[in-house]
């Protein structure tokens, strides 16, 4: 087994093992696309993990050191083997050769590891407008960004819907795990919505005030889920079908939620496994979901 075939197969098991929605929609794509949305999630993980999980251990990060200084260290191994082009560890060689076959800018990359980086000094966020352009720009548009060169669009203008994509993907995710957040001192809900409505998530307790607040986080979700969707028809079929799968795949959890009244502090809600299969074969055999499956749409103001 070559290096690059090893460093393959073990980003495509760490996205079926901890992303799968990326991972059942990258299934769609042919294999070379596929394999380049494993390496982006790898890279992705692989650093968030240091962050979130630091007692996760694999073999392709630094394992001594507090927190920060494995990130730190992370980072550096990562562009040391950008620039070199190639890397001892299969793993990382496989990103590296995946990012520069595809062009992807590297830029990216620093927005990414400064948002990781923020994660170890930074707790609450006041505002919508903070936390989106002062922590989601490199952690969730820039990962538009860096999947947007593997799905080969078919004009420039499919940029700005990736970015919301990012956004749309990573609220679900701050929404669904605002009790998983809480066990690590972290609160992304913006301090300035919790406050206007009264809601308190230290209390882990569904309470009118939180189900109002929990309403609007809802709308504020779908509006980012519609304004990615406009750039499907912007992607060839195959990156048209991955991209629509996962969108529907991950707005379903906005619908977990609500079923559940709100509550995100009793266990984790997930879409559950068959319902993603069906999705995916639904794609498919008949296309997208029509337009009555589309993530609902509300208004809310977004400055």
């Amino acid at each position: 087994m070559t290096r690059l075939t090893e460093g393959q197969r073990r980003c495509a098991a760490l996205t079926r093992q901890q992303g799968t929605t990326y991972y059942w929609g990258a299934m769609l794509l042919p294999p070379r696309q596929r394999r380049d949305v494993f390496t982006v999630y790898a890279l992705c993980r692989l650093a968030d993990d240091i962050v979130d999980e630091p007692d996760r251990v694999d073999l392709a990060v630094p394992q001594e050191g507090t927190p920060a200084e494995r990130l730190a260290a992370f980072r550096a191994m990562f562009f040391g083997a950008l620039a070199r082009g190639h890397s001892p560890d299969p793993v990382m060689a496989t990103i590296v050769e995946s990012i520069r076959r595809r062009g992807t800018d590297p830029e990216c990359f620093e927005r990414f590891f400064e948002a990781m980086a923020l994660d170890l000094v930074r707790d609450t966020w006041a505002t919508w407008p903070e936390l989106r352009d002062g922590y989601m720009e490199g952690s969730a548009a820039v990962i538009g960004e860096m999947m947007l060169p593997v799905l080969e669009p078919l004009t420039p203008q499919a940029f700005g819907p990736a970015r919301a994509l990012g956004h749309a993907f990573q609220l679900t995710n701050f929404l669904r795990d605002i009790g998983e957040d809480l066990d690590r001192g972290r609160v992304y809900v913006p301090q300035e919505d919790l406050a206007r409505h009264g809601a308190d998530p230290h209390l882990r307790r569904v309470t009118p005030e939180w189900q109002a607040m929990m309403r609007e986080q809802i709308v504020r979700n779908r509006a980012l889920y519609a304004e990615a969707r406009t750039g499907l028809d912007m992607l060839p079929p195959a990156s048209r079908r991955c991209v629509g799968t996962a969108l529907v795949m991950y707005s379903r959890i906005l619908d977990k939620i609500e079923a559940a009244d709100y509550d995100v502090f009793s266990g984790r809600l997930r879409v559950p496994r068959r319902e993603k299969l069906a999705i995916a074969a639904r794609a498919v055999t008949v296309g997208l979901p029509g337009r009555a499956n589309r993530p609902r749409i509300g208004t809310v103001q977004r400055s």
